[in-house]
């Protein structure tokens, strides 16, 4: 067992939390409607206290909310951030209650495509409506409100979640003691946002 296997922060488990949305669903910015919103999330490290020691941490395109830790049924640690986040590490789990959730629109357990839609008994697949940052942050809020956190000690976020940190911060910036941005920015240049187009039809034109 090497040393981060010695120090990782144990057998974590994959929690799923169905949000209590308003009557007639969660309404998205775009016009959109949620009946149901199922959030899937993780945490790990100190127990969660009352002087709001929560970290939240917001995942990149290509993450999850296994941050850190040991699966059920895995035999080593295969969090995407083992080496930022455990005991004695930059997040430190001796100090902080870690959480990081599947962001909305997502396949890895939060309310997406792969979704059934209550409406139809089927999976929404390419009739998920379309749903924005605003969104997505709204949804993280009402998870942490359903928990019981009332404020985040930080907020962290890298790429992908960089930009739900911004969004967070600058709509609601009583949410959090501090936040940690890497690799994102406030926007994006013509070149991003074209590649980002091209990405996107090159996904629904199939």
């Amino acid at each position: 067992m090497n040393e981060q296997e010695k120090n990782c922060v144990g057998v974590v488990e994959t929690h799923v939390t169905t949000l209590s949305v308003p009557a007639g669903g969660f309404r998205l910015e775009e016009g959109g409607v949620l009946p149901r919103v199922d959030v899937a999330w993780e945490s790990c490290g100190l127990e969660r206290a009352e002087n709001d020691n929560v970290v939240f941490i917001c995942h990149a395109l290509t993450g999850d909310a296994h941050v850190a830790g040991v699966k059920p049924g895995e035999e080593k640690p295969s969090g995407w951030w083992e080496g930022m986040v455990g005991p004695g590490r930059a997040i430190d789990t001796n100090r902080y209650h870690v959480i990081c959730a599947n962001v909305l629109g997502g396949c890895s357990g939060t309310t997406g495509p792969m979704s059934i839609n209550p409406e139809t008994g089927r999976p929404y697949g390419s009739a998920f409506p379309q749903y924005t940052f605003d969104d997505a942050v709204d949804v993280f809020r009402m998870l942490l409100k359903q928990l019981g956190v009332k404020k985040l000690a930080a907020l962290i976020g890298g790429s992908y979640g960089g930009l739900q940190v911004v969004n967070w911060m600058t709509r609601y910036p009583d949410d959090m003691e501090k936040v940690c941005l890497i690799a994102t920015s406030a926007a994006l240049n013509t070149q991003a946002i074209a590649l980002s187009v091209m990405s996107r039809n090159s996904i629904t034109d199939d």
